[in-house]
């Protein structure tokens, strides 16, 4: 036994699912290397065995059948220890001579299903899953041009991943994909399994309340980005599509709205903008105007919040900040809930647990209101990543607004509307309108 067989044996000595059998490919003795978990056996060595006979029948010799099986390297353990890793099983036919097989997988992905976290009115209902392959394919088949384009790159080094950059070469700014692919080249070497990851491969900073990434689990959603001369970011086993750069206006409108006529599809944006509004504003002008203005107040406005107000023990900052945080806790534990049990347990926190505290007279009547209110324009807005950063601003503005009132607002909504100015992606400003170079 060659010191290539033992050092490949060795490395995988402790994983049950590795295998390793001697076969004849034209009389001569070869090895086969792989994990069983990964890789169809039976299938992938009827398939070589097909391309065996042809090779015969052909009276092919057998250099150039090896060739015609896969990729013949020499030598480099670390590369076939990669490839055996990444699902591809490996011929070894000595003298340090080896063939990387593509070999016929096991099915382990899940079937293109509908959106679990995208709704769609009167669209495509494919979504991407964890496959990249499979991705590229759903993508390929929703923007049929020579247009497209894709660069793919293996990053990683505990974790081997495969990453690609899927753009319309007609309609981007190339100098923004070549920036991104320097990047992606320059860290190639870092892991990535999340956003955070992938933030920190690009170069972003970790700290950022809002996301420079527009995340899409819809095929069609992603396809408008790619007309729109944006970069499509695809990464295996990360089931959605990651779009740079991200723009401010991604989180008012979908590509499913042009299914509508114009001025219904502008009364439906129209609503999100309101959304985005009330829940930045609303909740800092309770603070304001029960704790700081209530002179801007009509008498009757005023005396009929005053009465909601009476008995309760805590000043406006401190009632509503218990809220919210109550809030907070419901949504999370709906997320995280089975779905069999969320739908009650939202029906608990919202109704019963809000009644009685009302009852209880730690709250008002008027700011449940305002809190179901806000709730709801919370979620009017497009993408998960941007309702998150919306619901934090509302803090930093009703802090301001317990302080200075409506004048803290004020002062809230500058500091947002500056913090959004200040954030760039491979320099393309987060106000710009459009991210393509026609």
């Amino acid at each position: 036994m060659d010191n290539f067989v033992e050092d490949i044996k060795n490395k995988f000595q402790n994983n049950d699912d590795f295998f390793y059998q001697i076969d004849y490919i034209l009389d001569v003795p070869v090895m086969f290397f792989g994990f069983k978990t990964l890789i169809d056996l039976d299938k992938t060595k009827v398939t070589i065995q097909k391309c065996v006979d042809r090779a015969v029948a052909s009276e092919i010799p057998f250099e150039k059948l090896l060739a015609l099986l896969g990729k013949v390297k020499e030598g480099s353990i670390e590369e076939a220890t990669a490839s055996i890793v990444e699902g591809k099983m490996i011929i070894h036919v000595g003298d340090d001579k080896f063939v990387i097989v593509e070999p016929i997988f096991k099915s382990l992905n899940r079937a293109v299903e509908q959106p679990s976290s995208e709704n769609v009115l009167q669209g495509s209902l494919s979504s991407f899953i964890e496959d990249l392959d499979t991705n590229i394919g759903i993508l390929r088949r929703g923007f049929s041009s020579e247009r497209l384009c894709v660069q793919s790159y293996n990053v990683g080094h505990e974790k081997k991943k495969k990453l690609s950059l899927l753009y319309d070469e007609d309609r981007v700014d190339m100098s923004l994909v070549k920036k991104i692919s320097q990047q992606v080249e320059s860290n190639n070497q870092m892991d990535v399994t999340n956003i955070q990851q992938l933030s920190k491969m690009l170069n972003f900073t970790p700290w950022d309340s809002v996301s420079k990434f527009q995340t899409t689990e819809l095929t069609l959603e992603a396809v408008s980005f790619l007309l729109k001369g944006r970069v499509v970011l695809l990464i295996d086993r990360i089931p959605y599509a990651l779009i740079l750069p991200s723009l401010l206006w991604d989180m008012f409108t979908v590509d499913n709205d042009r299914n509508f006529t114009i001025p219904l599809m502008l009364l439906i944006r129209s609503v999100r903008v309101i959304g985005v509004l009330a829940t930045l504003i609303i909740p800092g002008l309770y603070v304001a105007l029960v704790a700081v203005n209530p002179e801007v107040l009509r008498m009757e406005m005023a005396l009929s919040i005053a009465q909601s107000r009476q008995g309760v023990p805590y000043p406006a900052l401190v009632e509503i900040i218990i809220m919210l945080v109550i809030l907070e806790l419901i949504l999370e534990a709906s997320v995280r809930l089975p779905k069999s049990v969320g739908p009650t347990i939202s029906m608990v926190g919202g109704i019963i647990l809000g009644q009685a505290i009302v009852d209880a007279q730690l709250v008002s009547n008027l700011l449940i209101i305002i809190l179901a209110a806000t709730t709801i324009a919370n979620f009017a807005i497009v993408g998960v990543q941007n309702a998150l950063a919306i619901r934090l601003f509302k803090y930093v503005i009703v802090v301001l607004a317990s302080i200075y009132g409506v004048l803290g607002i004020l002062v809230g909504m500058l500091f947002v509307c500056a913090y959004l100015a200040s954030l760039t992606s491979f320099g393309v400003s987060y106000l710009h309108l459009n991210s393509s170079k026609g």
